[in-house]
């Protein structure tokens, strides 16, 4: 190599990186008679999927094979989460499994990527007490994997610097996981600061891609055939805030559904305080775009939504999802509610569960608040005791569950147009797959996966529906 990697600053020194690694990768498949292999762990969000088959693409692209196994692996990348303290520590004692792995294989390489290794002292960690994980990369740098690569094998050292540039790098390749659904990154970053949440502080601030590289990405997409396209940001609704131009994600949704072709456009996720009127009539005259709205609650209290930084109260709230079922009376509204957050009380918790009864969710995602080191929340007196939030947790579902079963029962008799994921993985005899609402639907036949199919629902459960394929032949 001519010169040292110390950063990815040019196109030239991304070239050379490249260059190093394939002539490694060459070499180990001259001596071995096969490709090196590199495994793929992700954990965390639909981001973390798209970053992590970008991870896949570029490896590949260096000459490695993806494999299903970190014992096949010579290269193993672990893309961590740290919404939540309880994933950084299942990564964690993922990645000391892998000791082992490293003594029989001095020569295999272990990255640790993602959300996590942003933070300095789980950097900290890594280095000092995982001897044989060899570097990190953060979340606004996984395209410098070349680079880390280039710099292990030449220098022989292991590298734990913060290389968060925060620059928008396109052009990275892409090893999607499926042939038929995807995923499609628009922007990155959050501007929010939510009191409880972390990300602002590992994905940085917002950063729109440029529109015309978004639409040229599912063009492509849509041209290879793909039937289920959703695009990402940690807040979709602000895309296009930095670029300064007053081109909005209802824009680009409009663009992006004038592409002709099969297929349905999905996105999250999105920020109520920022969820416009002419969004959703965008949604509402589009062609291809689901009728599905990811819309985090977190709260049915005005008082911790305020604690929580949210910059929305139940009014705001409940105005934009009144216009929604009002534009769109078949949309399915699905949510995040966060229980025990600090200094909630039994009126705040009951004002949430006012708020489930009001708004009927298809589903929620809920969570047990735990502190996040790092953010306001986690300083806050008043926090809720675990038993407490237990409790409140119990009763949350127990009504969610009840108000999932009554939004799927009016299905029943109705036939539903259903994308083919295969096989049920609870069910060897039954397929599975979902309805344009994102709806999990379970039948039996013989239809290929990414084949779209009538189904006529039999039967409804709180989270999946039943049916019988229509007019198979």
């Amino acid at each position: 190599m001519s010169a040292n990697p110390n950063s990815f600053a040019t196109p030239h020194a991304l070239d050379e990186c490249r260059a190093v690694v394939r002539a490694h990768t060459a070499a180990f498949a001259a001596q071995h008679g096969r490709s090196p292999r590199c495994f793929v762990l992700t954990f965390g969000c639909q981001q973390n999927v798209a970053d992590s088959e970008k991870l896949s693409g570029m490896a590949e692209e260096l000459g490695y094979e993806i494999c299903s196994a970190p014992e096949q692996a010579e290269l193993i990348l672990v893309n961590t989460c740290a919404i939540r303290e309880h994933a950084e520590i299942k990564a964690l004692s993922i990645v000391g499994q892998y000791k082992h792995l490293r003594e029989k294989n001095p020569a295999l390489l272990i990255g640790v990527c993602g959300c996590m290794v942003v933070q300095e002292h789980r950097r900290a960690q890594l280095q000092r007490s995982y001897p044989y994980v060899s570097f990190v990369l953060g979340t606004a740098a996984l395209h410098l994997l070349p680079e880390r690569l280039a710099e292990c094998i030449v220098r022989e050292r292991r590298i734990f610097r913060a290389d968060e540039s925060y620059a928008i790098a396109e052009g990275v390749p892409i090893r999607r996981e499926s042939t038929y659904r995807a995923f499609v990154s628009i922007m990155y970053g959050c501007n929010n600061f939510c009191s409880y949440c972390i990300v602002p502080y590992v994905r940085g601030r917002e950063r729109s891609r440029a529109p015309e590289a978004v639409i040229a990405e599912v063009r492509q997409l849509v041209a290879e055939g793909y039937r289920d396209i959703t695009l990402l940001g940690q807040n979709v609704n602000s895309y296009g805030k930095d670029l300064g131009t007053g081109y909005t994600f209802a824009d680009l949704l409009a663009e992006l559904d004038s592409i002709e072709g099969d297929y349905i456009l999905r996105f999250m996720t999105s920020h109520p305080k920022d969820a416009t009127r002419r969004l959703v009539d965008v949604m509402a005259s589009g062609t291809h775009i689901a009728h599905q709205f990811h819309l985090p609650l977190q709260s049915g209290s005005d008082a911790i939504l305020k604690a929580m930084n949210r910059h929305y109260d139940r009014a705001k709230y409940l105005d934009i999802l009144d216009y929604m079922r009002e534009r769109m009376p078949d949309i399915a509204v699905t949510s995040d509610i966060i229980v025990g957050f600090p200094g909630e009380t039994d009126a705040d918790f009951e004002d949430t569960l006012l708020m489930l009864s009001r708004a009927r969710f298809d589903s929620i995602f809920s969570f047990i608040y735990s502190p996040r080191k790092g953010t306001p929340a986690a300083e806050m007196k008043e926090q809720i005791p675990r038993a407490v939030q237990n409790a409140r947790f119990d009763r949350l579902l127990a009504l969610q569950n009840e108000i999932s079963l009554a939004q799927n029962l009016p299905l029943v008799g109705t036939t539903v147009r259903v994308l083919c994921d295969g096989e049920s993985k609870t069910d060897a005899g039954m397929l599975q797959g979902r309805t344009a609402q994102n709806k999990i639907v379970f039948f039996a036949g013989d239809i290929p996966a990414g084949e779209w199919v009538d189904v006529q629902i039999d039967r409804a459960e709180a989270f999946a529906l039943y049916g019988t394929i229509r007019n198979e032949e």
